[in-house]
This record gives C-alpha cells, sequence and structure tokens, in this order.
C-alpha cells in the first residue's frame, strides 16, 4: 500500500478507523471482550488484541474485570475509560443556570444550579456562566482546565451573522453585542451556542423517541412554543438560527400580531403556548386551578385533562390538541417529515391520550400525515442535549489516533 500516513487508505488511517469502531462499539454495549470486539468489527484476534493494547496505552479503554459464567477461561474485558476526558453543557433560563459535567461515556458526574439574580442585583452574563460552570465541576471533583468543550443552550438563537442573541427579549442581559467576545476570554475550552428546543431534538435524535430518524420535527411547549428541525440528519437552523421559532406563526383562530419581535409572541403561542391553558380552563368553568408559574400550571392542567374521558377537562383537551394541530399543519405541509416528536412538559403531560387527538385532528387539517410521539427524554431535555452535542465534538477530538 502506498501514500504518505494519514491519507486515506494508510495504514495510520485504517488503524484510526478501527479504533474508532471499537471505542464507539464499546460506548454502545459496555464492557467488551476481545473476542467480541473482533466479531463486532471483523478484526482477526491478533489485530483486535493490538488495538487494545494500543486504546489502553493511549489511555483511551481500561481492562475490567473479566466476563463470567460461560465454559472455558475468563475473557479479560475492555471498556472506554470514563476519564479520558469531560464535557460541559449549560440551560439557561430567565430564571436559572443549570450547568452539568459528563465523562467520556455521557455519565454526568456533576451538576449545579444557579438561580438567576434578581432585576435589582444583577450579575453580568459572564459571571453568571462561570460560576454556574464552576459548581458542576466542583461538584465532579475537577478543574475548569478538565473541560474539553462547553455547549450553552438559551432560548432564541446567536444570529451567526452578528453574533447577537435574537428571539430572546425576555432573557436578560445576554443581548450585548460583546457577549461572545468576552464568554471566549473568560473560559479556557472552545465553546458553541445552540438553541434550547434545538438541544431537546438532538437529545431525542441521540437517545430518545427519535433514534433512527433523519427527517422529524421536535414541537417544544412549556415556558414558550417553539420547534426544531432536522432534515437530512442534521439540524435546520435558518439565515439568522431563527428556524424553528414557530411562538410567532400567524394562525387561524389567534389575533395577528404586528411587530411580534417587540411583542415576544405571537398567533401560535397565544393559541396553543403553556401560558393559553390556564386562560382556556377558566372560561370552561375550572376553578381548582394550581399556584405557580404558568408553565407548571399548564403541564399540571393538561395532565389532569388526560386523566378523564368527560366534562370540561375532555373539553380543555380536545381544544388544546385542536390548537395544537393548527400550527402543526403548517409545518407538516412545508416539510413533510417523517416523525413529529411531543415535548414539553405542557405536552408530554398529556401522554398518549393527548398524542392521539393531535394525531387525528393533524391528519384532518394536513395532507402529509407524520407519525405523532411523545418525546422520551424527559429530566432536562435541554441540558441533555447540551451535553450530548458537546460530548460528540469531544469524542470526534479525543478518539482521533491518526495524528
Amino acid at each position: 500500500m502506498t501514500g504518505t500516513a494519514g491519507t486515506p487508505g494508510t495504514p495510520r488511517v485504517l488503524r484510526a478507523m478501527n479504533d474508532r469502531a471499537a471505542l464507539d462499539l464499546l460506548l454502545a454495549h459496555g464492557p467488551l471482550s476481545r473476542t467480541r470486539i473482533g466479531k463486532l468489527t471483523g478484526l482477526s484476534k491478533p489485530t483486535a488484541s493490538q488495538l487494545l493494547a494500543r486504546l489502553e496505552a493511549a489511555g483511551l479503554v481500561l481492562a475490567t474485570g473479566t466476563s463470567e459464567g460461560r465454559p472455558g477461561p475468563s475473557a479479560q474485558l475492555y471498556e472506554v475509560n470514563p476519564g479520558a476526558a469531560h464535557a460541559a453543557g449549560l440551560d439557561v433560563t430567565p430564571e436559572r443556570v443549570l450547568a452539568a459535567v459528563a465523562d467520556i461515556t455521557g455519565r454526568t458526574v456533576g451538576e449545579y444550579e444557579l438561580p438567576a439574580p434578581g432585576r435589582r442585583r444583577s450579575q453580568p452574563v459572564v459571571r453568571q456562566v462561570t460560576d454556574a460552570l464552576d459548581g458542576a465541576v466542583k461538584a465532579a471533583g475537577l478543574a475548569r482546565d478538565d473541560v474539553r468543550r462547553l455547549v450553552i443552550g438559551t432560548p432564541g438563537a446567536f444570529d451567526p451573522n452578528t453574533g447577537r442573541l435574537r428571539y430572546a427579549s425576555h432573557l436578560p442581559g445576554w443581548h450585548s453585542p460583546t457577549l461572545l467576545d468576552e464568554l471566549a476570554a473568560a473560559l479556557p475550552m472552545p465553546v458553541e451556542y445552540e438553541n434550547d428546543v434545538n438541544l431537546v431534538a438532538i437529545a431525542e435524535q441521540r437517545l430518545g423517541a427519535a433514534r433512527g430518524h433523519e427527517d422529524f420535527v421536535l414541537l417544544w411547549n412549556e415556558g414558550g412554543l417553539g420547534a426544531a428541525l432536522v432534515l437530512g440528519g442534521r439540524l435546520h437552523r435558518g439565515w439568522t438560527g431563527g428556524a424553528g421559532e414557530v411562538g410567532f406563526l400567524p394562525v387561524p383562530g389567534a389575533p395577528l400580531v404586528r411587530q411580534v419581535t417587540r411583542a415576544n409572541s405571537g398567533g401560535y403561542q397565544e393559541l396553543a403556548g403553556s401560558q393559553a391553558i390556564p386562560k382556556l380552563a377558566r372560561e370552561l368553568g375550572i376553578e381548582d386551578l394550581p399556584a405557580g408559574p404558568y408553565a407548571e400550571v399548564a403541564a399540571t392542567v393538561v395532565e389532569r385533562a388526560a386523566a378523564v374521558d368527560e366534562g370540561p377537562y375532555r373539553q380543555l383537551l380536545e381544544t388544546y390538541a385542536t390548537g395544537l394541530a393548527t400550527g402543526l399543519a403548517s409545518l407538516v405541509s412545508v416539510l413533510d417529515p417523517e416523525l413529529v416528536v411531543l415535548s414539553g412538559s405542557s405536552l408530554t403531560a398529556g401522554g398518549e391520550p393527548l398524542r392521539a387527538l393531535v394525531q387525528a385532528e393533524l391528519e384532518e387539517l394536513a395532507a402529509s400525515r407524520p407519525r405523532l410521539v411523545v418525546g422520551d427524554v424527559h429530566e432536562h431535555p435541554v441540558l441533555r442535549g447540551a451535553l450530548e452535542s458537546a460530548l460528540a465534538a469531544t469524542r470526534d477530538e479525543v478518539f482521533d489516533t491518526s495524528r
């Protein structure tokens, strides 16, 4: 075989490809023996042994116990070294900054929640980010320099053309034109920024209901109503990062809102957003509404409504499903996705009863008929997506043995 080292087809590149395949198998299946790795990769036993020795010497895999319970001698098992690298994620809302650190296997090893300061005690955004990150790093028993990459999820999106946050006027302090430069100067690792709903879609694609799907829409309804668009296996963000900001979408049944970015609202948000549910409940004569933030109230009301088959709660669920399907009809008519994932507490609280109602309504309103499913990632899905995004880039860097 000819060619220089690092050229496709050369031994170094082929070894690196085999190394990466083995590491991905260990991540997916857990501890494996040399023989099992050889069978899964198609490598001979001597080649598999050389591969594992190479990865162990590089600190990427560890020998961890032996297989038991089968005839014959026990086989040495190997696993990815959890401490080979760490990545971090942040989930930013107006109420708090939630941070987490994960090891290279994806296991969360440290978390920290930083409440947002009150308006009278404003704190610079850079300080909020570093304090939240440091809290999670400390909880993991690490130092800030141990984190290889950070992904920050926020409402709205940073416009790639200007570097400024758009579509999130309710997030105080995050709109400075110099913010990204200030964060880059304060943090020692590469930092990426992503829309919060896009991160939920990443979590569902890697771990949840959208696994194996390359064309899907994720509809999110919690603090705000938004969507993520995955086309051909990749997120579609749009020219200004605003793809999926469907809360601004004009829809039948809601007043036409002009200058929506100033109002920070729109037709679809008014028709089917979380804040519309308590209002609808009161209109239907439902009086025993819980106290709390409207997103929590909405989730509780939807959960109650999904548990009954008649009366005002059932009417509420049906009306809510029609509102959701009204906006979705526009999305699926344009995008024709294979799948629609319903996520966010105001949707997942409705479970199968709400999903079935929305599916039936959508089939009446749109020619395209994608399958609707309820999201599987329930615990901090934005944060989980941030970690998955950070880990994907970190693994590409750390697992590259061709250098």
